[in-house]
């Protein structure tokens, strides 16, 4: 599967760099395709193009700031904060291959 990410925390240095880096380690070891942007306090680094969210199966936020969703509006989406992705980026790529399947729980889901 193909999914993009947004990783963001208030000053956006060393927790989303950390989240974006284990996002993409573990999407390539399960197999599939990821990009990841990456927000903070110095701006957008990897800024997602429309052609690649487009292209996802997924969406998947992990964020302690808010992160406009307008560009993911018709995304399947998994939203979680950005410790998530550190301490367990394997389970957030679990719940986007369940949104992409449609088989997410409206417990587990992020469209809240």
């Amino acid at each position: 599967m193909k999914f993009v990410a947004v990783t963001s925390c208030p000053t956006g240095i060393a927790h989303s760099q950390m989240a974006a880096e284990n996002l993409e380690q573990t999407a390539t070891d399960l197999g599939h395709e990821i990009d990841v942007e990456v927000q903070g306090a110095m701006g957008q680094e990897n800024e997602l193009s429309s052609d690649a969210i487009a292209e996802a199966d997924a969406v998947i936020i992990a964020a302690d700031t808010s992160v406009n969703r307008d560009r993911f509006e018709d995304e399947p989406l998994v939203k979680a904060p950005v410790k998530e992705a550190v301490n367990d980026a394997e389970g957030l790529v679990a719940r986007a291959v369940a949104e992409a399947d449609g088989e997410a729980s409206t417990a587990g889901s992020a469209g809240a």
